[in-house]
Parts: structure tokens; sequence; C-alpha cells
């Protein structure tokens, strides 16, 4: 974590966390007071750099926030951002109709609205974002397997977590279909009791806990009044000096309470459920979705990276705090088709952060041309 006031409230910049302070900051900027300073309306004294500036702001601030600008642009954007506004039919040479255009504005707006609708266009921007999704770390917080992108990356650098069955402690690591991450149970937070009072116990661990010491203590109270008894019948009994069967009759009775008497063993005391301990965070039911291409198995603490995400009319699959067709997503990508980086070097290529579907396709092409050069071989033509 880069910055020390990074759930400020008064920047209200909400992140990739369950934290109340972050969840607080969400309902400023999506429902609260501070709303209004991403709502931009058609006369603004806002200029449209500041607009697309303030609006590239906020996103990245939520969407790898800890990635820096320099580095995001170069190497998580899609190498071609798709275009979020619809396209129209424009005559060459008839400039009428973008007059009529240009002087009833209110009437446009309304227009591409209705256009957009009717078109169903898919939000298409959010998409800009895919790269990041791709990450590991940003993978682990889609998971719910930890309650941040911060504690995500720590697990990983202290190599609590498993990348196809193999230790990986490179958070930079984009994500390829078919890829199974783990993480180790012992690391896991939900797992451990809380220290302070901002947890809620899921499934009752604590007063399972409680009442396998209750019964403990019960059963070491009738286990020392069993002995007590014992050792007074025992005093009773070498004072009458009883006869050879009575001797008898009474160690069969004694065996009889003993093989009565309760198990001590630790076994018995334990919680008598088959739960597991989950002490979950206040506040955390905004943040307890799974995204679709993702399929978590919470009983072995892994999940697999099915596909990459994508979006349909009305619908994006790639979580964010804001509209994913609105205006705040598509100035951020007005910023950023401006200012993206069109070439990479050498240099630049091989400082690229690890790309496993890039290093998948790479081993695909490297073995159909040798497949291609084994059949040339083999018909004579090479």
């Amino acid at each position: 974590m880069r910055d020390k006031g990074i759930f400020s409230i008064k920047r209200a910049l909400p992140r990739m966390s369950w934290t109340p302070k972050n969840l607080y900051n969400l309902y400023l900027r999506t429902e609260g007071p501070r709303k209004t300073d991403i709502t931009y309306k058609q006369f603004s004294n806002l200029t449209l750099f500041q607009q697309r500036w303030r609006s590239k702001a906020v996103v990245r601030a939520y969407h790898g926030d800890f990635i820096k600008e320099k580095v995001f642009k170069r190497w998580f954007l899609p190498e071609t951002l798709p275009d979020v506004r619809p396209k129209r039919k424009v005559l060459l040479g008839d400039d009428k109709a973008s007059l009529q255009e240009f002087a009833l504005r209110k009437k446009k707006e309304k227009e591409l609205a209705e256009e957009e609708a009717a078109k169903g266009m898919a939000p298409v921007g959010s998409l800009m974002f895919s790269e990041v999704e791709r990450r590991i770390d940003i993978f682990l917080f889609r998971c719910c397997f930890v309650h941040s992108v911060y504690e995500a990356r720590r697990l990983i650098i202290h190599g609590n977590v498993k990348l196809n069955g193999r230790k990986h402690q490179n958070a930079n690591t984009r994500l390829a279909p078919g890829d199974m991450v783990s993480v180790d149970p012992n690391a896991i937070r939900f797992f451990k009791p809380p220290s302070g009072p901002n947890w809620y116990d899921v499934n009752n661990y604590v007063q399972h806990v409680k009442d396998a010491d209750a019964k403990r203590e019960k059963a070491d109270a009738k286990r020392a009044k069993a002995e007590v008894k014992r050792a007074k019948e025992t005093v009773s009994v070498d004072a009458a000096a009883p006869t050879p069967a009575e001797a008898a009759i009474i160690n069969q009775a004694l065996g009889k309470e003993e093989e009565a008497e309760p198990s001590t063993t630790e076994d018995n005391f334990k919680p008598q459920y088959n739960l597991t301990p989950f002490y979950l965070p206040h506040f955390a039911s905004p943040w307890l979705f799974i995204p679709a291409y993702i399929e978590p198995n919470f009983a072995t603490c892994s999940a697999i990276y099915v596909r990459h995400p994508t979006a349909r009319p009305g619908y994006s699959e790639i979580p964010t705090p804001y509209d994913a067709d609105g205006e705040v997503v598509r100035f951020a990508w007005e910023w950023y088709v401006k200012r993206r980086p069109r070439t990479r070097t050498k240099t630049q290529l091989a400082r690229m952060p690890e790309d496993r579907a890039l290093a998948q396709m790479e081993s695909v092409d490297e073995g159909r041309r040798q497949l291609r050069k084994d059949m040339l071989l083999k018909s004579g033509r090479l």
C-alpha cells in the first residue's frame, strides 16, 4: 500500500477493500453528496479535459490503484480499446444535418440515449480493465479469500499462494484460462479467531467452544466426586474386613461404576458439529459476490480462472462501483484512448509482467511451427 491516506473520507475514493471506511466512501461517491463531483451536466464549468481527468482518477482508484500509471498504460490496457460511441451514417458534403444537430443539443442527447437503447449496445468501455482483472492478486480478492487486494498481495509475496500446484510469489502475474489458484487455509484471516469486536461469528463457533468447555468441566467434577466416593467405600471395606465372597461382590460393583463413568478423552469434548470456524467482518455483505468467470471451491480454498471477462447488452462481468456504460467510464476511456503508449520496444517488452495467456499462445505457435517442419521433412520438401 503506497498511500497512507488510502481510505481518506475527504478524498472519498472507493478501493478494493471490505473495510467500513471504504464502504462509506463507496456510499459518498455513488449515492451520497460526493456523487455530484462525477455527475456532469450539459453546461458544466469543467472543461472536457477536467471531466476526463476526474473520471480517470476515480476509476483508477478502484481498478488497480497500486499499479503505477505508466505501468498501467503500457501493460494493463488492451491492445485495442473498443469504441464506446454508437456509429452514425454521415453523408459526404451534406452539412445540413450536422448544423441541425449542433443547434439542438438537448434533442441530440435524447436521440443518442434512444439509439443506444434500440441497438442494445454492450458496455464495452468497462472491458479496458479486463487485463487488470486477470492479475492473480485481484483474482484472490474476487474469490472472497481475502478482505482486500492489499492482503492478497501480502499472501502472494509471503508464499501462501500456489498457482497450478506450485508456490507462486509474483503478484503481477496475469492468469490464463484454466489456471487454478490455491491459498493456504492457515493464512486466511476468516478462519482465525478475531482479536477485536468488529467480526461476526458466522457458524457460532465461539459458542460451541464454550459449550464444550462447560461439558469438560462438568465431567471433571463428576469424576472427582466419583473418586471421593470410591475412596470412602474403600476405607469402609478395609474396616469391616469382608469375607472373600463379599470382596468379590464389592469389586464387581466398583467395576460397573468405572464403566459407567464418562470417558475423559479430548475427543468427547470437541464441538459436536461439522462446520468450519468462520469469522466474517461486519458490513461485508456488499462485497460477497463471485464474478461469472471464476469457479471457486471454498472447501479446498482454491479457484479456477475459467475464461476472460466479457460484456453483453446491459451487463458487464467486470465489477465496478460505477455505471459500466455511464459517463464516468466513458470519459476514462476517452482519456486512455488519447494517452496510451503506441509502441513497445524490445527493452520494454523484456520488462513486461508475466502473462500466462501470452506464454501459452507462444508455446502453441511454436508447436505448430515444429509440426509443420516435421511434416515437410517427412514429405521430403525440406
